[in-house]
């Protein structure tokens, strides 16, 4: 920031100091009403489906005119504060103090204190994004921390400006404002915290009973959803085999004339008779695949009846659409703030509004949605198995909810692995800053937090000896080294990603034996890499002896 305040700035503060005296801004606006049509209770954008393996390629990272005009309104700044009540006259009087202030000292002070006020604010706002009535300047507020657009280069409102505001990919990234609204709208249940909540025995036909009922769904619907994969997939075999073994009786039926002695025919070939034999082992396959379809086609009817009788008590209950307690949104209001903490760290900037000082991104590496996504789906091409969990010894590619924190951070991770009542199908949770100096190490520490935990919880208390964790905590101890072994293994996860995947060789031989083994490249790299040293060469003979092996 200048030693002066741009006049601009102080236009719009003097102005909107007029409005808190003479409109009374917090009472002037009363509560934006939550409109009843929006409570109608939907899917989430991207409901888990098991049979999609790739992302589709982003077509657009911006649009070529402006998506939106909401940063040129000269009211933008008294929208953005209206109807908040106390939460906006703090804010509003904090940052004009601090935008006014000369000395260092008291900024320092000011700006901690703009950090309480402004979160503050957000508790205020963020219940609101439920309401499709809810102006876009405030959506604006909370998806990219802007509150004063004056803060702005031209360069960046014209960024901003052109970001693509909808999800056009349908893919679970969030912004702030989308967040708030689903978790509003009961869509997607709050973040998982430490502290367990009280409950007491719901009556019959109460929100509370409601909530549970939905909860019992929801838990099922990963044992239904995995059914059907399983169950579709056996299908697609069996659709396979059928193919196969019609095309091989149709060549066994073929039978040509014999020369010279029309109209008879040729007996069986020595080909012919192979296929025979083929045809019998071809057969037993199908039997086998019938046995295996008929449990899971039995699994998928159970799972089945179990979801239309919940969705039959729900119905009967009333309860259409289940209601969100304002103390869960306020949970979720404190569990984003402590992401947002988490994403700068101890000694980073928590400065939690938009403005030049402090922003230093260029377009593309900016978080919004469309550069996330392209850099999830760079992640997968060379770890396929990112964002996969393993059941039944297939693996189930599920994308985590991704939440995007307008803050200044470093640091991504990763929430929580799934959902405790859903390990099956239900997405995990990693959080990214907005505005980070490299938006790829962020997601990267995001990825390998979440490669951790999942791994970490399919071992269960045997963390310590079975794989990815166990071999890593085994090297970990034996080389006597001190501090928290995540943060070790988030460190040789981006080496791994960044070096490793283009021949450059940085990690421990341990270290890379176990990630070769557990966090396998694509085979495209694979190939390219044991061209390029013995050692990457000596790996991928070990995989072919794995391969040979019946313990592979």
């Amino acid at each position: 920031m200048s030693d002066e305040l741009a006049p601009e700035i102080a236009a719009l503060l003097e102005n909107a100091a007029s409005v808190f005296e003479e409109e009374n801004i917090d009472q002037v606006s009363e509560e934006i009403p939550v409109d009843p049509a929006s409570l109608k209770p939907t899917a989430p954008w991207a409901p888990v489906n098991l049979l999609i393996k790739q992302f589709q390629p982003i077509e657009r990272f911006f649009s070529d005119t402006n998506t939106t005009q909401v940063f040129n309104d000269t009211s933008y700044y008294k929208v953005a504060l209206s109807g908040e009540k106390e939460s906006s006259q703090r804010l509003h009087s904090v940052l004009s103090k601090y935008l006014n202030c000369q000395d260092a000292k008291d900024r320092t002070v000011l700006r901690q204190q703009l950090v309480t006020a402004y979160w503050e604010f957000v508790r205020s706002l963020a219940p609101k994004m439920a309401s499709r009535s809810t102006p876009e300047i405030k959506k604006m507020v909370l998806r990219y921390g802007v509150v004063l657009p004056s803060l702005f280069t031209n360069e960046q409102k014209d960024m901003f400006s052109k970001a693509i505001t909808e999800n056009v990919s349908n893919e679970p990234v969030y912004y702030l404002d989308e967040w708030f609204r689903d978790i509003a709208l009961g869509r997607i249940k709050i973040s998982a915290t430490d502290e367990a909540p009280t409950r007491k025995k719901p009556a019959a036909g109460s929100a509370e009973e409601a909530a549970r009922l939905q909860q019992l769904k929801t838990k099922n619907a990963g044992k239904l959803q995995s059914a059907e994969n399983f169950l579709t997939m056996k299908e697609s075999e069996r659709a396979m085999l059928e193919a196969e073994i019609r095309s091989r009786i149709d060549i066994v039926f073929d039978h040509p004339p014999m020369i010279g002695a029309e109209p008879h025919k040729q007996p069986l070939s020595e080909m012919q008779k192979r296929i025979v034999m083929e045809i019998n082992e071809k057969l037993r396959a199908f039997l086998k695949n019938d046995k295996e379809l008929t449990s899971y086609a039995a699994e998928y009817e159970d799972a089945k009846e179990i979801y239309n009788s919940l969705e039959q008590k729900l119905a009967s209950s009333g309860e259409q659409a289940i209601e969100v307690s304002s103390s869960e949104i306020n949970t979720e209001i404190g569990t984003i703030r402590q992401m947002a903490k988490m994403t700068v760290g101890r000694q980073g900037n928590q400065f939690p509004v938009f403005t030049r000082e402090f922003f230093h991104c260029i377009p593309r590496e900016t978080g919004f949605r469309e550069n996330v996504i392209d850099i999830m789906t760079w992640i997968e091409s060379v770890d396929p198995g990112a964002f996969c969990r393993v059941h039944k010894n297939i693996q189930n590619r599920i994308i985590p909810f991704v939440i995007l924190i307008p803050t200044y951070g470093e640091y991504g991770f990763c929430w929580e692995p799934f959902d405790r009542y859903n390990r099956i199908t239900s997405r995990g949770r990693i959080v990214i800053p907005m505005y980070p100096k490299s938006l790829k190490a962020a997601l990267l520490m995001a990825v390998a937090d979440l490669r951790w935990q999942v791994a970490k919880e399919k071992a269960s208390y045997y963390w310590m000896e079975e794989g990815l964790t166990g071999q890593y905590y085994q090297w970990f101890v034996s080389e006597k080294l001190k501090g928290d072994i995540k943060d070790y293994f988030i460190k040789d996860y981006l080496l791994w990603m960044t070096k490793e995947s283009d021949g450059v060789q940085r990690l421990e031989k341990e270290i890379r034996g176990i990630f070769w083994r557990h966090m396998p490249f694509s085979q495209d790299i694979k190939d390219k890499l044991r061209t390029r040293s013995l050692v990457y060469q000596e790996l991928y003979q070990r995989d072919l002896n794995r391969a040979m092996s019946d313990g592979y």
